[in-house]
């Protein structure tokens, strides 16, 4: 389980494709506090830490998170978003966030606002996810409040701190990114569907 507050920035060092799995190898600050077995989200997927070595780390992606995140796009020397796994009694700062991408979106509008940076997204509405104003969503593993919820877009305002310490400060029109919509509406569509199919 995890917040959606992003603790620190990775670097990937190191991409190894195996048969259809892809270890990545990475380097960041809290290596050295990492454990094997140990979760962590990446761009808000929550891989497994497999090895370690010095201030590099390596999880593997299967084929299924390859297919629904935008893990499977990562080249070596780009940044990731990090964030171990809470503690329990800890402060919830964000929202409850899994770590299972529901599936990815494109960026399609960046905006300049006073004192913040306002990103569009677009979705696919197949998979009947949905957001609702002022509702929780996570983008590449930032907890975020929606704004302007539509059927298959939204908007995020980010503020200065989050665009500097976040990968939000690659993004660009097109880039891809992983969102994990909320838990608690993700429970509420699926029983409004099992209701219509009862009717």
């Amino acid at each position: 389980m995890f917040t959606g507050i992003i603790e620190t920035l990775g670097s990937v060092t190191e991409l190894v494709k195996e048969q259809e799995n892809i270890h990545l190898t990475l380097k960041s600050t809290i290596t050295g506090e990492l454990k094997i077995d140990q979760s962590v989200a990446h761009n808000g997927v929550c891989l497994t830490v497999v090895a370690i070595d010095n201030d590099e780390y390596v999880v593997t992606a299967i084929k299924e998170t390859i297919d629904k995140s935008n893990i499977g796009d990562l080249k070596v020397g780009d940044e990731v978003n990090l964030e171990r796994a809470m503690k329990l009694g800890d402060r919830l700062d964000g929202h409850i966030v899994q770590g299972h991408v529901d599936q990815t979106g494109v960026c399609t509008n960046i905006q300049d606002q006073e004192g913040s940076t306002v990103f569009t997204f677009k979705y696919d509405t197949e998979m009947n996810n949905i957001t609702i104003e002022k509702g929780s969503v996570t983008v590449n593993g930032v907890s975020l409040t929606v704004v302007n919820s539509k059927e298959n877009e939204f908007s995020v305002a980010i503020i200065p701190y989050t665009l500097e310490h976040t990968v939000f400060k690659h993004f660009e029109v097109g880039t891809k990114v992983n969102l994990e919509f909320d838990v608690i509406g993700k429970y509420v569509t699926r029983l409004q569907s099992l209701y219509k199919k009862k009717k």
